[in-house]
């Protein structure tokens, strides 16, 4: 939502600018006309600038810096997020970046293998998307048979059962859920095992230095780094750290504070 994200900087610096003008000139021309030809009231401008820009001021600096929040609108990362859940995204845990152009000013860390990151396609500048760490830079990451191998080490599985899903995420039912420990941090992936298999996605890549191997943890209905190539460094927008909210055909209090690993 980058015209959100651009009406509420222009509308913080407006504001600001305002309040801060009359503070230094016109409140006191005011106060020295007042008497003769002006009641010395503040326009209609003024008043609402004051009123306003702590608020937006507030909330720019909460959400570029801080957190900021994100709805997920696709299947692509079942079981760990559903369609309609509410997010938290961490803005400062990889550095601060300013709003609009995402330019990183602080650096403070780096993602990590496992972290689900918000970022911005390089195919889809405009969009947010969010997808799971596999690959770091020079990483070699290859996929076959619906197995994951980084750096010549294949992931294990363990079989958790079949799927069971809800609401938009029901076309998933009958997939198996499986732990994949991805050296390390283990979380849940999705595989269609009960249907015929395709080699869609199939590959081995090498990482370059700067960027990232996304994956979505719904393996066969994910657009990922399998198929548009590997994501920048600049393009981050933050880790998710929790889901507040799910609203996918009514509120599923269940996943309310849920933790994302």
């Amino acid at each position: 939502m980058r015209w959100f994200e651009i009406a509420l900087v222009v509308l913080t610096l407006f504001t600001g600018l305002v309040w801060l003008l009359d503070k230094l000139v016109l409140a006191k021309r005011r106060a020295a006309r007042q008497g003769l030809l002006d009641d010395g009231k503040e326009p209609v401008v003024v008043d609402y600038s004051k009123a306003f820009f702590p608020v937006l001021a507030v909330v720019l600096i909460l959400r570029s810096f801080v957190a900021e929040p994100f709805r997920i609108p696709s299947n692509s990362m079942m079981p760990t997020l559903l369609t309609g859940d509410f997010i938290l995204v961490n803005k400062f845990t990889y550095g601060l970046r300013l709003p609009i152009n995402n330019h990183k000013f602080i650096a403070l860390g780096e993602p990590q293998r496992g972290d689900v990151v918000v970022f911005r396609p390089p195919h889809h500048p405009e969009q947010d998307w969010i997808k799971r760490v596999v690959g770091l830079p020079g990483d070699r990451v290859s996929y076959h048979d619906n197995q994951v191998t980084v750096n010549g080490q294949l992931l294990p599985y363990a079989p958790v059962g079949v799927y069971q899903g809800k609401g938009n995420g029901a076309e998933m039912t009958g997939a198996e859920e499986l732990r994949e420990d991805l050296l390390g941090r283990e979380h849940s992936v999705l595989e269609r095992t009960n249907m015929p298999y395709l080699d869609q996605g199939e590959g081995e890549w090498v990482v370059p230095p700067g960027h990232y191997f996304v994956m979505g943890d719904n393996r066969d209905n994910s657009e990922d780094s399998r198929y548009w190539g590997f994501l920048p460094e600049e393009n981050l927008r933050g880790k998710a750290f929790l889901i507040w909210m799910n609203i996918d055909g009514g509120v599923d209090t269940s996943r309310i504070g849920t933790r994302i690993k």
